[in-house]
């Protein structure tokens, strides 16, 4: 069984999007399922903030104070800093996408609103892709107000960035510059780092939510979106780990 058939096969709802840079062929499956997206929806709220930073409608050096009222549990840093540390816009994107910061998400969220996060994405031709809440809203999250993403929507975000087609080739690097530093790296790049691989990209997980979304800068770049709901998180997140090896040394399209 090759990496897709192991991929298509597996229980849950599972969604992929695979193409190599600059060639034609594409490789889904449920490229069109909304799943829950937990952190991945950071990287259009990545991308709206540097549309309108590009666009002279934010500040990237504006300080924002951090508040106790703003401060999330879980993943980043920002929730263990003393009250009123003052950031910058620029570090409140930084950190929601290399330590998946979720008080930088909802600050940035506040600042942005879902609504033009949505239709920023809608402006970009990206489908698939709804911001519809802040992060830790639990009633709203138990009447089923979600946030949701699509395979072929993060990978035809990425793909668009690695090309420097999504918001102009400078822009577009800033983006990739910070993706690769991002931190969690237990999925996509696990077996890529030790074999001088680079990854830019974006992990997203919850209970039975596993994904991870990037750009892999193997001899034949390509992006690699492996997005699921209602999964065992780690079988799939092993699955993910083989597929990015496999496909970055050649050994998983068959």
């Amino acid at each position: 069984m090759n990496c897709f058939e192991a991929i298509r096969t597996f229980p849950g709802d599972v969604g992929l999007y695979y193409r190599v840079l600059g060639e034609e062929g594409v490789v889904t499956h449920n490229p069109d399922l909304p799943l829950i997206a937990a952190s991945v929806i950071k990287l259009p709220i990545m991308v709206t903030a540097f549309r309108d930073i590009a666009a002279g409608k934010l500040d990237p050096a504006e300080a924002i104070a951090i508040k106790p009222e703003d401060k999330m549990p879980s993943c980043g840093a920002l929730t263990y800093m003393h009250d009123g540390l003052e950031v910058t816009l620029m570090d409140l994107i930084t950190l929601m996408i290399i330590l998946s910061d979720n008080t930088a998400t909802n600050v940035l969220i506040d600042k942005l609103t879902p609504d033009h996060v949505n239709r920023t994405m809608a402006a970009l031709d990206i489908p698939g892709i709804a911001l519809r809440r802040r992060l830790f809203e639990p009633e709203l999250s138990r009447k089923g107000i979600q946030n949701t993403v699509t395979a072929k929507g993060a990978g035809m975000l990425l793909e668009r960035m690695a090309m420097g087609k999504l918001l102009g080739k400078d822009t577009d690097e800033q983006m990739i510059g910070i993706l690769l530093n991002q931190r969690l790296n237990g999925k996509l790049p696990f077996f890529l780092h030790s074999r001088g691989i680079r990854c830019a990209h974006k992990t997203g997980e919850d209970d039975n939510i596993t994904h991870d979304a990037g750009i892999i800068y193997s001899a034949r770049p390509f992006v690699l979106c492996m997005l699921s709901n209602n999964v065992d998180v780690p079988a799939f997140e092993r699955l993910i780990q083989d597929t990015a090896r496999d496909l970055a040394l050649g050994g998983g399209a068959s």
